[in-house]
C-alpha cells in the first residue's frame, strides 16, 4: 500500500471517529420519522444528569436512557416542544437544559464574570489613583542638608564635595 493510500486512509479513519456517537437505541426510535425528528432535536437540548456535559442523545448512561424514553413518550402524547421541556425542567430542574434560560439566579451566573471585571478593573484604578497622589515631587535640599551630603562626599580618594556640581 502506498504512503499516500495509507495517509487517506488513515484521514478517513479520524474523520469517522470524530462523528458524533449518538446512543439511542434502535428500540428507541419511533415509527413517525416527524416524531422521532422532534425528539432528537429534544435530546440535543438536555443534558445527561450522570455525564453532566454531555446532552441525552450522546450519552449511554442508563438514566439519559430513561429521559430518552420519557421525551418520546411525552411526544407520543401529543404534547408540544415546550411542554416537553417545561415537564423535564418540572420534574428536574433547570440543570437538565444544555443551555439555561435567562432569568433569576442564572442571570447573575451569567453576568458574574463580567462584574468581576468590572469590579477589579474599578479596584485598579482607584489604586493607580491613590498611589499616583502618595508620590511626593522631591524637594531642593536645605543648606544643613548640602552640607551633610557633601560631608558624606567628601570620602579619602573621591573627588572634593566643592567640585560637585548642582544638578
Amino acid at each position: 500500500m502506498s504512503a499516500l493510500r495509507r495517509l487517506i486512509f488513515s484521514l478517513l479513519a479520524l474523520l469517522v471517529l470524530a462523528l458524533p456517537a449518538h446512543a439511542v437505541q434502535p428500540d428507541e426510535v419511533l415509527k413517525d420519522p416527524a416524531h422521532e425528528a422532534r425528539a432528537r432535536n429534544l435530546s440535543r437540548e438536555l443534558r445527561c444528569m450522570v455525564c453532566q456535559n454531555q446532552s441525552i442523545d450522546d450519552s449511554d448512561a442508563p438514566l439519559a436512557k430513561d429521559l430518552r424514553v420519557l421525551v418520546r413518550e411525552r411526544i407520543e402524547a401529543g404534547d408540544s416542544d415546550r411542554q416537553v421541556l417545561d415537564y423535564l425542567v418540572a420534574r428536574y430542574g433547570e440543570f437538565v437544559l444544555m443551555r439555561p434560560t435567562w432569568h433569576g439566579a442564572n442571570a447573575i451566573l451569567w453576568l458574574a464574570p463580567f462584574g468581576v471585571l468590572v469590579v477589579g478593573g474599578l479596584a485598579l484604578i482607584v489604586y493607580a489613583r491613590r498611589r499616583a497622589q502618595r508620590v511626593v515631587p522631591s524637594s531642593p535640599l536645605s543648606t544643613d542638608e548640602e552640607n551633610k551630603l557633601r560631608d558624606l562626599l567628601d570620602e579619602p580618594g573621591s573627588e572634593p564635595a566643592s567640585q560637585i556640581t548642582k544638578v
